[in-house]
């Protein structure tokens, strides 16, 4: 008997009632995904991109780069320690972020004009999530065999066979991603120096949280859930169905050749019917496990390994080949109406994206190409505004950074200009009438007490406009400024 307290369902045995059929259907337990190996050329690319991508990805760290004076010999590394990141001969300082921001922008642009092209071709071919799964399904057909093999062994009884094979699978498994993590940390530290001392129990306590984090989830995302990161995790197909259209060319099965579809056997005739025997071949091999017969679909990362599936058939029935491939949704109704398919590649989407592409580009190599090692800014005191001494000169003071990002020591000539004979003293420099020199060691950002007194009779104004200028290894930095004088107030 059920009954209901305090506006829940229960049976008399204190029980939950049975879900309806149509409830349960809804937390039906998702059959895993065992794509089959296909050879073809979208197979054999996905293969060449995966070993190069891996290759950069695990061996950047290890690249050496020539640097002067002690600093790090890493190509690549994010040092936090000293506040540098190195990208081979460039390197940046935290507040140079506006260059990572643009490297981002540009990132960005350029993917939603791949997209608004050839729709998700980033998710098939180079995003980390389908290298490292690609990757984990090589392991697993080597230990498990290919798909037909891999459903055997789901359904058969655990024995020490299959207890064998899953265990290599799943330790080579955690060793990829203990890898994965390792050569991640190695971005941020020397990787030279932190690989003995990360064995030894000696280095940062970061590197260990880091490696532990990476090591999780590369074996979490690429090993067992796979697919339902791209389906469900990943935010980019929500996003990129804002970028395609009718014209975008993506993975798609023609079904203006294909239909009506079904079984086909040798020696019948092909008339009156489509070209696709129904084999489910595109469907065995797909990551997903989506049909790609049903049209474009969120789930379709356009890997293309359904192209060579299909191929592979369309060849074995002496049908031509391309069945299934890259093309427009304009252009398979075009065919399919008996008109001549056209494509357009230039749109109002791809040419906002291409012209957005260049101009931040353009910003980018301007802002590169200006961009000096060496930078002067300047505070004024505001409290007291002037100083009148005791000869009758009015006294300013200025707060001065001098900024080296160089890799030698360079002197920075720091002069006044607007105002007349300007008489200069810094504290713990050598007194002058006309310039303080003043050394920068590399990477210094060193702060300067710069107090400069002129005569009032020079002085024709209370406010005089006036600029701090510091010549430095051929290069002028001016900064504009006041020297103030009785009569203004702050």
């Amino acid at each position: 008997m059920t009954v209901v307290i305090d506006g829940r369902a229960v049976t008399a045995g204190g029980e939950k009632p049975p879900l309806p059929a149509t409830a349960q259907a809804l937390y039906k337990k998702r059959p895993p995904i065992h794509p089959k190996l296909v050879n073809g050329r979208f197979r054999q690319l996905k293969w060449a991109l995966m070993a190069v991508m891996l290759a950069i990805y695990y061996g950047l760290p290890w690249v050496r780069w020539p640097r002067p004076l002690g600093a790090p010999q890493q190509a690549v590394l994010v040092d936090f320690t000293n506040g540098r990141f190195y990208f081979f001969m460039f390197d940046l300082w935290p507040d140079e972020v506006y260059y990572f921001t643009g490297l981002l922008v540009l990132a960005a642009l350029s993917l939603f004009l791949v997209s608004a092209w050839l729709g998700r071709l980033w998710c098939g071919f180079a995003c980390p999530q389908t290298v490292w799964t690609d990757l984990f399904l090589y392991v697993e057909r080597v230990f498990e065999g290919d798909r037909n093999q891999r459903l055997r062994l789901a359904g058969q009884p655990w024995s020490p066979s299959k207890i064998a094979r899953k265990f290599g699978k799943h330790t080579t498994w955690i060793l990829i991603a203990a890898a994965t993590g390792g050569a991640w940390i190695f971005y941020f530290h020397d990787a030279p120096t932190l690989w003995p001392s990360f064995f030894s129990g000696h280095a940062p306590i970061a590197s260990y949280l880091f490696f532990g984090l990476l090591t999780f989830t590369t074996y979490s995302l690429a090993g067992t859930m796979r697919e339902q990161v791209c389906i469900y995790m990943c935010p980019w197909p929500r996003i990129q169905s804002a970028m395609v259209d009718q014209h975008t060319l993506q993975v798609t099965y023609r079904y203006d050749r294909g239909e009506p579809r079904g079984a086909h056997k040798k020696g019948d005739s092909w008339a009156g019917r489509g070209d696709c025997i129904d084999c489910h071949a595109c469907v065995n091999v797909c990551p997903t496990g989506i049909d790609i017969r049903d049209g474009s679909q969120l789930a379709c990362i356009n890997c293309g390994l359904c192209i060579d599936a299909c191929d592979e058939i369309m060849e074995k029935v002496d049908r031509p080949i391309s069945l299934i491939s890259y093309d427009s949704d304009f252009a398979v109704a075009s065919r399919a109406k008996g008109e001549t398919p056209v494509y357009h590649f230039l749109r109002g989407r791809t040419v906002f994206y291409g012209a957005a592409l260049v101009l931040v580009s353009a910003v980018m190599v301007i802002g590169f190409s200006l961009r000096t090692p060496y930078q002067l800014h300047v505070a004024r005191d505001r409290n007291p505004l002037f100083v009148r001494l005791h000869d009758g000169s009015i006294r300013n003071g200025y707060t001065l950074k001098l900024i080296n990002r160089g890799y030698s020591v360079e002197t920075f000539k720091v002069s006044v200009v607007g105002v007349q004979t300007p008489r200069l003293q810094a504290p713990g420099l050598a007194p002058t009438a006309t310039d303080v020199s003043v050394p920068v060691q590399p990477g210094e950002e060193r702060v300067l007490r710069l107090l400069v007194s002129v005569a009032p009779q020079s002085l024709a104004k209370s406010l005089t406009p006036a600029q701090i200028v510091a010549r430095v290894d051929g290069q002028t930095l001016i900064t504009k400024t006041a020297f103030i004088t009785d009569g203004v107030t702050p």
